[in-house]
């Protein structure tokens, strides 16, 4: 499409799709959607413009294209590229880097391998300092992509022509240079439609003597159909290569897609829906953990076989025992009235005292665990890959998580600590009962006041009391991991989510809506990988249909 005083200053790419006989041509622009041209005098009109706003209404380039889509029952199916025309000089307005941006432009086109090069030079001027032709070479050594052709054939100086070219025997290509003999200014200036342009260019071939044998392969027709059939053949050559490539581009695609997650619910009921179901996901993916089949849960168990033992163990129940601490609580709950047989009082005090010291490691052992469980939440989180898209619910499912380990955590405490009261509670009688009561023992009330606070005798009163403190440290340090993993652990599988499910419940739509609250960068690349998926699928679809029918 040429108009006097035009030049191709921006990327032509003109896409040519054919109709069926009798249908009526039209025209449409990427930049202009859903309107269509069927006055092609408009389609020139819009393509000077569309160029002067990107360049302005001067003499300079763009590298930014202008798509076209030629739909008519007098073309065959074919995608073109005009280039701006490769020139040595800069002209008055254009800066005098305008040689090198137009060879790069040209270069960032041709040298894409799926493309054929459409070498056009002027038959009136010596091809062998034609640029089209030199840079061609260049990037297609071997010329497998390259087509030559020869305009202004009928321009041509009186006793020269082009037929030495055109038959090959002066300045060869791979593939034979096709003569063509375009509309004249004066043609466009009055209208002459292609049709009747075509039929003259048919008629100038057959009736002139130098071309009229080569008739058969010159003209604009006898090109298109040469380049859409050469292109047919490189298309099928590549359909494995294609396939390849598009079958990669697609499950990439779709990992991406999936990775950002599904698109938001509209309704406070798909939004509430979408929330309870990544709920569900992490609250499951938290259970594999405590169950074993995602790593952290022992941990648990260690505290139970390593820590708690070694710091019951670090509790050192004969250091309190001492002599000294032992005469002292014995006097003590003695008071003004020494005791008569066995200074009960004093072995209460004694017991009482030790076991106490068990809250401490008991304490310790909810704390440890409960450290391990909000360790645990922040691996599911992390895990639960749905919740990536929405910072808003993974912070609030976080704080949630934490509260209610935290009331189990108390309620650990407290059931923990229980145990341990318990026992200094209520001592075991028949642990006592079974001690022998020989005379030795402290059993003789004859013996004066103070024989019963010798060294022998404390002695053993600090044996009978560790033994006791032992006995009972024995039975919590299986009685404390029971208490915790029912309190924290069980309860840790079985509700970890149920307040703020019922929160959930409660909440407007709005709320949900900020639970959701996805990054507007993330719903856009959703939306641009979606529309690009959707046309990788289309073209795989075609190809594997071409691929069939070869």
């Amino acid at each position: 499409i040429t108009l006097s005083g035009i030049v191709t200053r921006r990327p032509l790419v003109l896409q040519l799709h054919k109709l069926d006989e009798g249908s009526r041509e039209y025209a449409e622009f990427l930049h202009l959607p859903r309107k269509r041209f069927t006055d092609f005098a408009a389609v020139r009109k819009e393509i000077a413009d569309e160029t002067d706003r990107e360049t302005g209404r001067s003499k300079q380039i763009s590298s930014v294209p202008i798509h076209l889509s030629i739909y008519s029952p007098n073309v065959v199916n074919l995608t073109l590229i005009d280039l701006p025309g490769l020139t040595k000089v800069a002209v008055d307005g254009q800066p005098d880097s305008i040689v090198q941006d137009i060879e790069n432009m040209v270069r960032s086109f041709i040298e894409k391998p799926n493309c054929l090069i459409l070498a056009v030079s002027p038959a009136n001027q010596d091809l062998a300092t034609s640029d089209a032709v030199k840079i061609s070479r260049e990037v297609d050594p071997t010329g497998e992509r390259t087509f030559g052709v020869l305009t202004k054939i009928d321009l041509m100086d009186k006793g020269t022509d082009a037929s030495e070219i055109l038959e090959g025997k002066a300045y060869r290509l791979k593939f034979p240079w096709v003569g063509v003999v375009n509309r004249s200014q004066a043609d466009i200036n009055k209208n002459v439609d292609m049709i009747a342009a075509r039929r003259r260019e048919r008629e100038y071939f057959a009736t002139t003597p130098e071309y009229k044998h080569l008739a058969n392969r010159m003209g604009s027709e006898h090109l298109a159909k040469m380049l859409s059939k050469h292109l047919e053949v490189v298309i099928k050559s590549r359909i494995p290569g294609l396939q390849s490539l598009i079958n990669k581009t697609i499950a990439e695609l779709e990992a991406e897609l999936s990775r950002l997650g599904k698109p938001i619910a509209t309704d406070a009921g798909g939004k509430l829906y979408s929330i309870m179901e990544i709920c569900r996901l992490f609250d499951q993916i938290y259970k594999e953990h405590l169950d074993g089949v995602r790593p952290g849960g022992e941990k648990v168990y260690n505290v139970f076989d390593n820590q708690l033992p070694a710091a019951l163990k670090r509790l050192q129940f004969d250091k309190q025992l001492a002599m000294e601490n032992i005469r002292k609580l014995i006097t003590e709950a003695d008071g003004y009235q020494p005791h008569l047989i066995a200074p009960e009082q004093g072995y209460r005090r004694l017991i009482e005292s030790s076991l106490v010291t068990i809250r401490g490691p008991a304490e310790a052992a909810v704390e440890a665990v409960h450290s391990i469980l909000k360790e645990l939440v922040q691996k599911a989180i992390l895990e639960t890959l749905e919740l990536r898209q929405y910072p808003g619910l993974r912070v609030e499912l976080t704080n949630a998580a934490a509260e209610s380990l935290g009331r189990m955590k108390e309620e650990s405490k407290k059931a923990t600590l229980k145990l341990v009261d318990m026992e200094c509670s209520y001592l075991t009688v028949d642990f006592f009962r079974k001690l022998p009561q020989d005379i030795d023992k402290g059993g003789n009330p004859t013996h004066s006041i103070f024989d019963r606070y010798n060294d022998s005798y404390l002695r053993r009163i600090g044996s009978t009391v560790l033994s006791y403190v032992n006995m009972v440290c024995a039975t919590l340090r299986n009685s404390i991991p029971k208490s915790i993993v029912y309190c924290q652990v069980r309860e840790a599988k079985r509700s970890l989510l149920d307040h703020f499910f019922a929160e959930l419940g409660k909440m407007e739509q709005k709320q949900l809506s900020q639970l959701l609250n996805e990054d507007p960068a993330v719903m856009q690349r959703r939306s641009d990988l979606a529309k690009r998926l959707e046309l990788y699928r289309s073209a795989q679809a075609e190809i594997d249909a071409v691929a069939w029918a070869k």
